[in-house]
């Protein structure tokens, strides 16, 4: 992943704050100084923040999870349609319609909706409607392209948001905390840090300096897409590999059985290094439990949790009390259903598990039922 230098960042104005009398106490500890009355925000913290935040969103990228990018401000709509149109990621550059997150099932049939519009054009059945009904379902198709046509491929609740300009997308940065989604987003001067996990401090109405960053967001997805393509086509060379092993114990099979005596025993001298390694667990990635973000995920690893079923076996008022300790900002998080959906997942339930996270909003089961 390349790292951006702080001269690139400069060059594109992405210090330039807002005028001092709007800006947001909270944001004081990323401002630099003020000069004519704008604040100037501390690229060094921008260029460290960015780091962390495309080092995250490179693993839910490589986790095959989707990022839904918001930016419906002029100045970033064309920029943000483009740079994330290249690595295939869901966005919204239109109005942000309410219950996009919280009531996603609605929005899915909106999506259904636009697909059996298209069956019916193939199938000839649109030719059968009279002139005025193919003019309104025409236009209808028109509106729900235009406004939900990027994400079209979303078929289940996004693994992150990012958003450029959390003041304009407040609704969006609400939706996204009540299901627990992780928030990445460029914060100015003038704008609440508070509610965003993975905060980029940064001007956002600068064309330039939107660019600059999309840029090198997009690019540490891109590099996250690559690494889960790789890592699918050597776990099918792997599936291969054993079929040519097969052949070596025959060959061996001659052998005289006092050499096979003295092979055997250095073999069996060292089995100490051998045990070692087995007990070393390797992590499964917990992103894909519906609730649980990078952040949520390194706390529960930190704490010795660190596959399905050592989640599958804790008790959700102990992951609450885990994530507490780790940090005040994942205090707010509902572990009820981690450890049901941890369990689907150590039982190799993947269809069961996203048919239950595609019904169920942000991974919290409705009391009710």
């Amino acid at each position: 992943m390349a790292k951006v230098e702080v001269k690139q960042l400069l060059e594109a104005g992405v210090h330039f704050g807002h005028l001092t009398r709007k800006w947001n106490p909270n944001m004081a500890p990323y401002i630099y100084m003020e000069r004519n009355g704008i604040h100037v925000i501390n690229l060094y913290k921008t260029v460290a923040k960015l780091d962390e935040a495309n080092e995250a969103l490179k693993k839910i990228a490589a986790s095959g999870r989707k990022i839904l990018f918001v930016a419906t401000k002029k100045q970033a709509k064309d920029i943000v349609a483009q740079k994330v149109a290249n690595v295939n990621m869901p966005y919204i550059t239109e109005r942000w319609p309410g219950g996009m997150l919280t009531n996603f099932v609605t929005i899915r049939k909106a999506v259904k909706k636009m697909a059996s519009i298209d069956r019916m054009k193939k199938d000839g059945t649109f030719n059968t409607l009279s002139k005025k009904e193919r003019l309104q379902v025409d236009r209808l198709r028109a509106k729900l392209e235009k406004n939900l046509g990027s994400i079209s491929e979303m078929t289940r609740l996004p693994g992150a948001i990012f958003i450029v300009d959390t003041m304009r997308e407040h609704i969006a940065v609400k939706e996204a905390q009540k299901l627990n989604i992780p928030i990445f987003a460029m914060v100015d001067t003038n704008s609440d840090p508070r509610p965003i996990d993975y905060i980029i401090p940064s001007n956002d109405d600068a064309g330039k300096s939107i660019e600059a960053i999309m840029g090198s967001v997009t690019d540490a997805v891109a590099e996250g897409l690559a690494e889960r393509k790789a890592d699918k086509q050597g776990s099918k060379e792997g599936k291969e590999a054993p079929k040519e092993k097969d052949a070596a114990p025959k060959e061996k099979a001659t052998a005289p059985k006092e050499e096979v005596a003295v092979k055997e025993t250095p073999a069996a001298a060292a089995p100490a290094p051998e045990k070692e390694e087995a007990k070393e667990v390797k992590a499964d990635d917990l992103t894909k439990v519906e609730g649980i973000g990078p952040k949520a995920a390194e706390a529960l690893v930190a704490a010795g949790i660190a596959t399905y079923g050592a989640l599958a076996a804790a008790t959700p008022d102990a992951i609450k009390t885990i994530l507490t300790d780790a940090s005040p900002r994942l205090a707010h998080l509902e572990p009820a259903s981690w450890p049901k959906q941890a369990q689907m997942a150590a039982d190799g339930k993947w269809d069961e598990l996203k048919e239950w996270q595609d019904n169920t909003k942000g991974g919290i089961e409705d009391s009710e039922e």
